[in-house]
């Protein structure tokens, strides 16, 4: 059973146009070729890559459990022509996973930042495995979005895949009315809405562990 239909089984997944890009998206093919999990070192890369359960890319990151990245793109509600901030790209898979959602034809778009270079390209290169008939349909930054990415804001959605002890004020005023943002703080998954007069409603989803969002320093 793939990826996609286990997690359409048992909850996960459960809009279309995600469950869509599961099945088309594949984890594989953002997992390092050489990557051995040292407790489980018979396993091939495709096997790993079925598990549901984070794995290293280096440098001190990961690639997130399919469980909680289906979990988290379900409270995002991404749709065809949003634009997406994607904080913390790191392998590449959820701006994939995003950019098959926001339409290669509806004029949606990704922009997404990693602060590791390394990772930065290693995510790009990832993602030009997939022939998107659109190549502008995501953009690949190496910088601190700590503070959001007012260039090119205002965004429809934000995904943040790293962990912060407050959300930025300033990704909060990136949105658009009535969007969503969706991002760790602490041990905690947060889903923050703002409505069509900026009003802010939150809920908090608690049990859950991410890596430290980046900052630059100084």
């Amino acid at each position: 059973m793939s990826l996609a239909e286990t997690l359409k089984i048992s909850g996960y997944l459960k809009t279309p146009l995600i469950i869509e890009a599961f099945k088309a998206i594949r984890r594989v093919d953002f997992l390092p070729a050489d990557l051995v999990v040292s407790s489980m070192p018979e396993l091939s890369l495709k096997e790993l890559a079925e598990l549901d359960t984070a794995l290293p890319i280096g440098y001190g990151q990961t690639i997130s459990q399919p469980s909680v990245v289906a979990f988290m793109l379900e409270l995002l509600q991404p749709e065809p022509g949003h634009k997406i901030l994607d904080i913390g790209f790191g392998s590449g898979w959820t701006t994939a996973l995003l950019s098959h959602i926001v339409g290669q034809k509806s004029g949606g778009k990704v922009v997404a930042v990693e602060r590791i270079e390394k990772l930065r390209n290693f995510g790009e290169s990832n993602f030009l495995k997939y022939n998107f008939k659109r190549k502008d349909i995501a953009e690949f930054i190496f910088g601190d979005a700590s503070l959001g990415m007012a260039d090119y804001s205002p965004y429809d959605r934000i995904l943040a895949s790293a962990s912060t002890d407050e959300i930025p004020s300033a990704w909060i005023e990136q949105l658009k009315p009535n969007g969503r943002l969706v991002a760790s703080r602490g041990f905690s998954i947060l889903q923050i809405i703002k409505d069509c007069k900026g009003g802010i409603k939150s809920i908090e989803y608690p049990g859950f562990v991410f890596v430290p969002l980046l900052k630059d320093t100084g």
